[in-house]
């Protein structure tokens, strides 16, 4: 049957398989993303009819074959169903399931990626945080993940702490007052400056437990924009569906 492994993980994407069975990727803290079998899980009686829907988190036990998994088990600790009562906020989610896929490797350790795709579903279910922020903050610490992020610290010109003021992405970063600024540099104040300097330094349990002004979301989506997009290894199609309904 194969060997037995009990991985703690969350299921970011679900595919019909025949006429009973399921495929899901799911995101490992073990063993980052994997492909699994789920047979059976579309019947009305299977157990794991909602164990294998998408932003279900908890242990997972797979058989591993050569070449595939196939699940046997689960146990799920959170369905997140918070996001099914609030349409813009499933969108989100299942923007950062998609994107969180996009990143994930196989057969490596992704306990920093679940950890902020946990996180991030759960201010998705606050109703006190703005989803635009979350999303933001989501995109520029997923980059840190990756060893992607811009150097929001020092000038890449000069190497100066002090007076950083503009954001080049040509430049992947900042630059200060006294260097010559790219033609795409963005103005950037304290305010928006401190924020995504917060955003690649916070624990994650402390990543969503602040607001900010308009004109700092404004600034910050600015620079994402732009910055994402360049980094990104593609495009992202529910994101093209959460902008057709959050605007």
């Amino acid at each position: 049957m194969g060997e037995q492994a009990v991985l703690t993980g969350m299921v970011l994407n679900a595919m019909p398989i025949g006429e009973y069975d399921k495929r899901i990727t799911v995101l490992t803290k073990e063993r980052g993303k994997i492909t699994a079998f789920a047979r059976g899980a579309r019947r009305p009686t299977s157990q794991l009819l909602a164990a294998t829907n998408p932003f279900s988190f908890g242990e997972f036990e797979f058989f591993q074959g050569r070449s595939t998994y196939n699940l046997a088990k689960a146990t799920i600790s959170n369905y997140f169903r918070g996001l099914s009562a609030d349409p813009e906020a499933a969108c989100y989610g299942f923007y950062f399931l998609e994107a969180a896929g996009v990143y994930a490797q196989e057969n490596n350790d992704g306990l920093e990626l679940l950890g902020l795709l946990y996180q991030t579903l759960r201010a998705l279910e606050n109703t006190a945080l703005d989803n635009r922020l979350i999303r933001r903050v989501f995109e520029l610490r997923i980059l840190l993940a990756e060893g992607e992020y811009p150097n929001l610290f020092s000038c890449q010109s000069c190497g100066n702490k002090e007076s950083l003021q503009w954001f080049s992405v040509k430049r992947q970063g900042m630059l200060c007052a006294g260097c010559p600024r790219e033609e795409d540099a963005v103005r950037i104040d304290a305010s928006t400056l401190y924020t995504m300097q917060y955003v690649l330094t916070a624990k994650l349990e402390k990543l969503y437990t602040f607001q900010v002004s308009e004109a700092v979301q404004k600034a910050f989506e600015q620079v994402m924009d732009s910055f994402f997009v360049m980094q990104a290894p593609c495009t992202f199609r529910s994101l093209e569906i959460l902008k057709a309904i959050a605007g």
